[in-house]
């Protein structure tokens, strides 16, 4: 039996039907081994101590509702669990950059942290596609207005989006007509202090923005391709996109694959890819999703995936 501690918004606020984290603590659970729960601001550290954190024991119920109980609380080291998972939901805010510092703080004391803190830094969910351009649509990072009016005239089609954006928020198209480029500029990079991703539009998107899932350093066989509805340009499934499993094609398998080892051996135990026909768009870390939906979907199980790739972990040395 291990000891797990999820570091994750409030237990209260998921919702069990769809919630990633809740699907990995089930299975945790099923195998036996130990939750704790807590947020990153019971996180903590004061010079010639380590860093501790007020958690809640937690057990879970078997219902969706009513999930899980409170056994007791403690205060314990960090180094004292045998894995710490970062599950804090975006936006990878100033606070959620200070909690990845306590968290290696307390990697260096000994904790087993994943993904691990400096690579979630490193990894900015949009920026980090810059390393793999190769297999990206023309892109362009800009805080510049006239810079994004000439991509847009090489392009005619694009997507605007903020780098710091979640769930679809923020993005939006401009076709050939340019219609409110000038507005939708002034708006994402806020008179120029603050910088905007630019892509050339993919029609692929009308089969999905398909979401890949590199576990352990290897692809799950299912991706969830989440399609825009009606007159919506965005797949994202908060933006009111509906998901499909489907199975992993071989032309998306070469490119996770390309990645998916050099992205675990930075710490990256869990990566969700975003690819849109044969291209990437994002590489997501921070809480990469979709686990019950290609799980419910398909049958394949993917909880069990991920634990079977953090036991694996645990069993190397740091």
């Amino acid at each position: 039996m291990k000891q797990i501690l999820v570091v994750a918004d409030p237990l209260s606020s998921f919702k069990t039907y769809k919630d990633t984290t809740f699907s990995m603590m089930r299975e945790l659970q099923r195998r036996g081994h130990a939750l704790a729960a807590c947020e990153p601001q019971h996180l903590q550290w004061r010079t010639g101590q380590v860093v501790t954190a007020q958690v809640q024991r937690v057990r879970l119920t078997g219902a969706l509702d009513d999930w899980y109980t409170v056994e007791h609380e403690d205060e314990v080291a960090l180094k004292d669990f045998d894995a710490i998972l970062m599950r804090k939901d975006p936006p990878f805010d100033s606070e959620f950059f200070y909690a990845t510092h306590l968290l290696e703080q307390a990697e260096r004391e000994g904790a087993r942290v994943f993904n691990r803190p400096r690579a979630l830094r490193d990894h900015p969910e949009k920026l980090a596609l810059m390393e793999f351009g190769q297999y990206a649509p023309p892109t362009l990072v800009t805080r510049s207005a006239k810079a994004i009016r000439a991509f847009h005239a090489e392009h005619r089609d694009i997507i605007l989006k903020p780098l710091d954006g979640m769930g679809g928020m923020g993005i939006f198209r401009v076709t050939d007509n340019g219609m409110n480029l000038g507005s939708i500029i002034e708006t994402l990079n806020r008179g120029g202090t603050t910088s905007v991703m630019v892509q050339g539009y993919l029609p692929e998107i009308a089969a999905g923005d398909k979401r890949l899932l590199l576990i352990g350093g290897k692809v799950a066989p299912y991706v969830l391709a989440r399609i825009p509805q009606g007159n919506e340009v965005r797949g994202n499934l908060a933006a009111g996109g509906k998901g499909v499993a489907q199975p992993l094609s071989d032309e998306n398998r070469a490119v996770a694959e390309a990645l998916a080892p050099v992205l675990a051996a930075r710490g990256l135990l869990l990566v969700g890819l975003d690819m849109i026909g044969n291209k990437v768009t994002e590489i997501n870390v921070t809480s990469p999703t979709c686990f019950q939906e290609i799980q419910q979907q398909t049958g394949f199980d993917v909880p069990a995936m991920f634990v079977d790739a953090l036991e694996a972990a645990l069993k190397v040395p740091a």
